[in-house]
């Protein structure tokens, strides 16, 4: 072979260089499924919630944007059911949860942890007016509508809880945090304020939980009235043990005010700071949450946990092998049988461009697996690339585990804020 020239060279090792120095491309892990789209075809599809039973089923909902095949009258966002019955392996046709006739926004779905076969479903309607709660004993073949909560205001960001008879749906309302509960399984609820000790001027919620002594949960994120709107952000963790008549709010950190991504179409608090949470079956609590030291800063993911209900928790700490500087947002976390905890998240550690990201632990959050990216290349779509994809498509994303103990996640990719947009599936341990 003819010898290089000194040009050449110097080519040939610039070549290498920049090889080496460039971020890593790489596609799921081979313990999790590639990628792989849900819903319906058309459209655009975000925010989506998972969740799975004892029987094999996955059920994942989301709101359906952009045309609801089959439906020319529907009003959107339409609130699109889908189910597996073989976890995950395939998937019915996407059908509407209820008939049309009003918009519905931010869904939720879980299943009753302790038959592990009924589903309990929430969303807003009614231009954002109602908090409706639906169940389903027959695998979502058919569901019981209730109107959990009823408001002059609109409402915004529900969660949902549930354990046997008792059903919790919080959500945020008139600047405030509120929790709609049942005690009969869904069919009434009696609504209370959690922070009504707090001067808010804005509230999110993030997740709840009912621990195995009935102690019921809600993450939830507050704008104080004197840090403003667009200020810093407290997140709480609050707790009832008497049914929800009162609350006891936990200040769990303090972040910097939301970065900007005005360049993607967004509003100011998008990338904002969340917390979410969830127990094992032996009661442990385990939270999650993105917070930046200073205002407009990146975000950095911090889990705790708490083994005396919530009355003490452990020392956050970060759970992200991302460098610093690099973007973290959207937590999403499940547990299963003791000390079994699974957390995932998104960030831009192959910057420009977005990742999710998946951790487990099976001692209680004390150490984690290797990082896993479960996010990977899908052709067709100009939001996806190689390393990544555009932006976030929703406010959050879902997590679940199903009857033989893998993970399932479902979150939304897309070019920017506004679209286009849709939903994605990955299964594995």
């Amino acid at each position: 072979m003819k010898p290089l020239d000194s040009s050449h060279r110097r080519a040939f090792l610039a070549f290498v260089v920049a090889l080496l120095l460039a971020p890593a491309t790489f596609a799921a892990s081979p313990s999790f499924t590639p990628q792989n789209r849900v819903g319906f075809p058309v459209g655009d599809q975000w925010e989506p919630a998972v969740a799975a039973d004892g029987f094999g089923h996955i059920y994942v909902l989301y709101p359906q944007y952009g045309g609801m095949p089959g439906c020319p009258d529907c009003l959107l966002p339409s609130m699109v059911f889908v189910v597996s019955k073989d976890n995950g392996a395939t998937w019915q046709p996407p059908r509407s949860i209820t008939p049309p006739g009003t918009r519905q926004y931010d869904p939720q779905i879980v299943v009753d942890p302790l038959d592990h076969r009924t589903v309990y479903a929430a969303w807003l309607q009614n231009f954002k007016l109602e908090m409706v709660v639906a169940k389903s004993v027959d695998f979502g073949q058919s569901w019981s509508i209730s109107i959990a909560d009823r408001g002059k205001t609109e409402a915004d960001k529900p969660v949902l809880t549930v354990r046997g008879q008792d059903v919790y749906v919080g959500f945020n309302r008139a600047r405030k945090i509120w929790v709609a509960a049942s005690h009969d399984g869904g069919v009434t609820f009696t609504s209370s304020d959690v922070g009504k000790d707090l001067r808010l001027m804005r509230a999110s919620a993030g997740g709840a939980t009912v621990d195995a002594d009935g102690n019921a949960f809600v993450a939830w994120a507050g704008y104080s009235r004197q840090d403003g709107a667009k200020g810093r952000v407290n997140l709480y963790v609050s707790k009832t043990v008497d049914s929800g008549k009162t609350w006891k709010n936990t200040l769990m950190d303090s972040s910097g005010a939301p970065p900007d991504c005005s360049a993607f179409h967004c509003s100011w608090g998008f990338l904002g700071a969340q917390i979410t949470m969830t127990s094992d079956s032996a009661g442990t609590l385990y939270a999650l949450w993105n917070s930046g030291k200073s205002d407009n800063s990146p975000e950095r993911i911090y889990f705790a946990s708490s083994t005396t209900s919530g009355d003490t928790w452990s020392q956050k700490k970060s759970v992200s092998g991302a460098p610093n500087g690099v973007e973290h947002a959207f937590p999403a976390i499940a547990a299963g049988e003791a000390d079994d905890v699974r957390i995932a998240w998104m960030d831009t550690r192959l910057t420009p461009l977005w990742n999710t990201f998946y951790r487990s632990s099976t001692n209680g959050g004390a150490s984690w697996s290797e990082e896993t990216r479960l996010s990977s290349y899908v052709s067709g779509f100009r939001y996806i690339r190689l390393q990544g994809f555009s932006f976030p498509f929703g406010d959050y994303f879902g997590i679940a585990i199903d009857h033989k103990g893998n993970t399932h996640v479902v979150w939304g990719e897309g070019q920017n804020f506004r679209s286009p947009g849709s939903i994605w599936h990955s299964s594995g341990r």
